[in-house]
């Protein structure tokens, strides 16, 4: 249950993607109740070429569910894009709506699934059943060459995608982790509005782990 983007042809999940049962009811119950929202596998966001990948989680339900472009809408989206803004990995400006103009630079930005979950939270099944896509995204981007995984959850779903039993290679903010096909992934705590405001992570914290990324990607 695939199709392909006009961008690089790159595999997606269909608009009424129906492999997860759970979020496709979920997803149905939200476009009943908001027939003006995305309500839809939310798509990736940024240059196919890009030599960076982004990778999240999961959509927000007023988030990137709504307006149908990763990190846009929601809390989240505020420190992600304003840092991107700042290191020169996107011009323009945010305004938390997908026409606001913001155009990333060298960076594309996906979530490891793609269907707004309950709670936030998807299970590790619809992980799994999204994983594929994942794969498509990292494969079909031909100067990829490092990955910022945002969380424990979308560090796990990247080593997959990349064929990786995720057990071998620790989640650990801030590391940068060399795999043996020459990708480098690096990891962060979520952007999440839980864990900015406890300041587990803070401004600082999250532009020192790209910082740190591009030196590896200039060097």
């Amino acid at each position: 249950m695939t199709q392909a983007v006009p961008n690089g042809g790159i595999a997606i999940p269909p608009h009424d993607c129906s492999l997860c049962p759970r979020l496709a009811a979920f997803r149905q119950a939200n476009r009943a109740g908001n027939p003006d929202w995305f309500n839809a596998p939310v798509p990736s966001f940024g240059p196919v070429e890009a030599r960076l990948l982004i990778v999240g989680m999961a959509p927000g339900l007023r988030g990137a569910n709504r307006t149908g472009r990763p990190f846009t809408g929601d809390h989240a989206g505020l420190l992600l894009y304003h840092t991107l803004l700042q290191l020169g990995l996107a011009e323009g400006s945010y305004r938390a709506e997908a026409d606001d103009g913001l155009v990333l630079m060298d960076t594309r930005i996906v979530n490891a699934v793609r269907c707004v979950p309950p709670a936030n939270l998807p299970a590790p099944a619809e992980v799994a059943a999204c994983n594929p896509f994942l794969a498509a995204e990292l494969h079909g981007m031909p100067n990829l060459r490092a990955v910022l995984a945002l969380g424990v959850l979308a560090h796990a779903a990247v080593l997959r995608a990349c064929g990786i039993t995720p057990t071998r290679i620790r989640f650990r903010h801030g590391a940068l982790h060399d795999l043996p096909d020459g990708l480098l992934v690096a990891d962060s705590y979520h952007v999440s509005r839980y864990n900015t405001s406890t300041r587990r992570l803070t401004e600082e914290m999250f532009q020192a782990v790209l910082l740190s990324l591009l030196g590896r990607l200039s060097g």
